[in-house]
């Protein structure tokens, strides 16, 4: 009997790149809904939010940062613990890597066992696997909210509360109204739920929306670029997560 294979093996084909300007100091790069990365730039240092699956992976968004800014990339968060988001941390140098407690917990208890499968299950996303070092460990981890100041420019990392996993981090540049959500919120993309609470995250969806903000780069789909495409995300986020907890509850 010939070994079962996952669908998502048969994912080949490549994403067109986009590298969207949200304002001076904030950039996207998202690929038709591959796992996006944001950038923060600042007066002397940037960040990013999520590193892509490699570190070959990584040094396209490196290139793309190049073409706007030479400040060295001083910061990397971590939206969450999956291997495709924190597996590139080593190509951009930082000086810190930058993860929720909850965030560092899950990657000693399950970092491991998720590299693998996520591998298994994306080799597209894992472009030059072998550029992987091992697992990404955080060299900063915060409790609920740390704030930065990027020279003037205001750094808000916080938990607004569990959805995708339980270590959800968020990235808030409050002076913009701009807002990293991570996986919290998907556009135009069906989010994973092996580790999320599906209880828990509407509420966590409603603290995103209190927020206000004018622009949202989400896990993975296209950014939303004014409030009109921000709530459209919250929205379509929350009805999958509704309607899938509603059903699960029903069956149970």
């Amino acid at each position: 009997m010939s070994e079962k294979k996952f669908a998502s093996q048969a994912d080949l084909e490549e994403k067109r790149v986009s590298f969207d300007k949200l304002s001076d100091h904030a950039y996207a790069y998202t690929a038709e809904g591959d796992p996006n990365t944001g950038i923060v730039v600042g007066d002397e240092a940037a960040m990013v939010i999520d590193t892509q699956a490699t570190p070959v992976m990584a040094q396209d968004v490196i290139q793309r940062i190049r073409a706007v800014t030479a400040i060295p990339i001083k910061y990397v968060v971590l939206s969450h613990y999956h291997a495709v988001r924190v597996l590139g941390a080593s190509a951009y140098q930082p000086e810190h890597v930058i993860a929720s407690r909850d965030t560092y917990d899950l990657i000693v208890e399950r970092g491991d066992a998720d590299m693998k499968s996520e591998i298994e299950r994306f080799p597209r996303l894992f472009r030059a696997v072998e550029s992987v070092p091992g697992l990404t460990w955080p060299t900063l981890v915060f409790e609920k909210r740390l704030t930065l100041w990027l020279g003037k420019l205001q750094v808000e990392i916080m938990q607004l509360g569990r959805g995708h996993t339980k270590g959800d981090t968020v990235v808030w540049l409050p002076q913009e109204k701009i807002l990293f959500s991570g996986d919290l919120v998907e556009y135009g993309a069906t989010p994973y739920t092996g580790d999320a609470y599906l209880s828990e995250w509407p509420a966590t969806l409603d603290a995103i929306a209190a927020l206000q903000p004018g622009k949202l780069v989400p896990g993975r789909g296209a950014s939303l670029m004014n409030p009109k495409d921000v709530k459209a995300g919250l929205d379509g986020t929350r009805a999958f997560i509704t309607e899938m907890f509603a059903a699960v509850k029903s069956a149970g």
